[in-house]
């Protein structure tokens, strides 16, 4: 299962609840209102004391449903006004005085739900184009690319934008299968800019580039050229040159996590300190390359700070390592999902930072080879061996 499918199901959820809220919950509450008062005059003996609260009906049906509506509900208060001024024998122009502000607060709430409305299309459009965008610069990644099986979950702090400015991608050349994960200094429309500048890069510069510190190395040209004194991103790039071999390269960024055959969880720390992306001019140190050996049965683990630095209500990190011991298996989307879903529950359901997982696992030949089998190719995937 792909990132792509699982966001697409968890957004599908998202809607059919909000709808469900809105078509069902919005309606009937301001008729229920409305129901109250009505038993209240009609059995509370109370007189006109009620009556000018039945404009909280339309303005009620205001917040939650059309302008047509809002005109029934309107209409309807007012029939129950007109009722229960006539049984308590209230004088014409009190009663009067009383439609009249339901008529008033009806006008002003058809005009309120028709503005709202306009809005809710607007945001509407501006959410499917933050959609497409996401679509377009984290590209789903397939369940299997290469020799690796993949899991990517991504969760961005503005949930409802679904787009930030954490990135990642995957991507077989003729070099081997070559990754990056990283975190855009910041959030928002600059964060998200940023992202896709390194990833365009990363895409043309991993195909073109046969040494990995060269593909850092057109990144960091492009960076300086592009970004501001403040700016920068932490990253690692990692490769798999030939069989049982992997590549890294740590920017600035957190160190992966690497599990293997005894299923032991360690730290890939870099030999040497480096900047982040697009500070290399203000230090004397530059990126080095790390080789691991990477055999069948093998994981690798990326992520982003707003895993690690995800706090629960006592303040407590999240413990990313005991997370992976726990929730090991042989199956990343199972392995990742699993962590995702628990870092969720950490933080009690609302992530304060972008977060990104990403897994990768070189199953054993024998397993890879149905897999493979199985696993058709997804939108986003590479066709000829260059990105489409």
């Amino acid at each position: 299962m792909s990132h792509a499918r699982n966001h697409s199901d968890d957004h599908c959820r998202t809607r059919l609840l909000t709808s469900f809220r809105h078509r069902v919950a919005g309606p009937l509450l301001p008729v229920l209102i409305l129901l109250v008062i009505m038993l209240v005059g009609l059995f509370g003996d109370a007189g006109m004391i009620w009556l000018p609260l039945l404009s909280a009906g339309p303005a009620l049906a205001a917040t939650t449903n059309g302008p047509r509506g809002v005109l029934c509900v309107g209409l309807l208060a007012a029939v129950v006004g007109a009722t229960l001024g006539a049984r308590a024998g209230a004088p014409g122009r009190e009663v009067a005085a009383v439609l009249a502000s339901l008529v008033a607060v009806t006008l002003a709430g058809g005009l309120a739900s028709a503005l709202r409305g306009r809005r809710e299309r607007v945001l509407a459009d501006v959410r499917s184009v933050a959609e497409a965008a996401q679509h377009a610069l984290l590209r789903p990644v397939p369940a299997t690319v290469g020799p690796f099986e993949v899991a990517v979950r991504y969760s961005a702090a503005a949930a409802e934008a679904r787009i930030g400015g954490d990135l990642y991608a995957l991507v077989p050349t003729p070099y081997g299968v070559r990754l990056i994960v990283g975190d855009v200094r910041g959030k928002g429309l600059p964060a998200v800019g940023t992202a896709a500048l390194v990833l365009g890069v990363f895409r043309e510069a991993a195909y073109d580039e046969p040494d990995l510190l060269a593909v850092v190395d057109r990144i960091e040209r492009s960076l300086a050229r592009n970004l501001g004194s403040d700016d920068f991103v932490t990253a690692v790039v990692a490769g798999y040159p030939r069989s049982g071999q992997l590549e890294l390269v740590n920017c600035g960024h957190a160190p992966p996590l690497l599990v293997g055959a005894s299923r032991s969880v360690a730290a890939v720390e870099p030999t040497q300190p480096a900047p982040p992306l697009g500070l290399r001019a203000l230090t004397d140190q530059t990126p080095s390359l790390q080789v691991l050996p990477f055999a069948d049965g093998d994981q690798l683990l990326l992520y982003t700070d707003g895993v690690i630095e995800a706090r629960d209500r006592d303040r407590e990190f999240y413990p990313l390592v005991q997370g992976l011991e726990h929730h090991l298996s042989d199956d990343p989307e199972r392995t990742v999902g699993a962590i995702h879903d628990e870092l969720l529950a950490h933080v009690g359901g609302r992530l304060h930072d972008d977060a990104a997982l990403l897994l990768l696992r070189k199953p054993s030949v024998a397993a890879a080879a149905p897999l493979a089998v199985r696993q058709p190719a997804l939108p986003g995937q590479l066709s000829g061996g260059r990105p489409v």
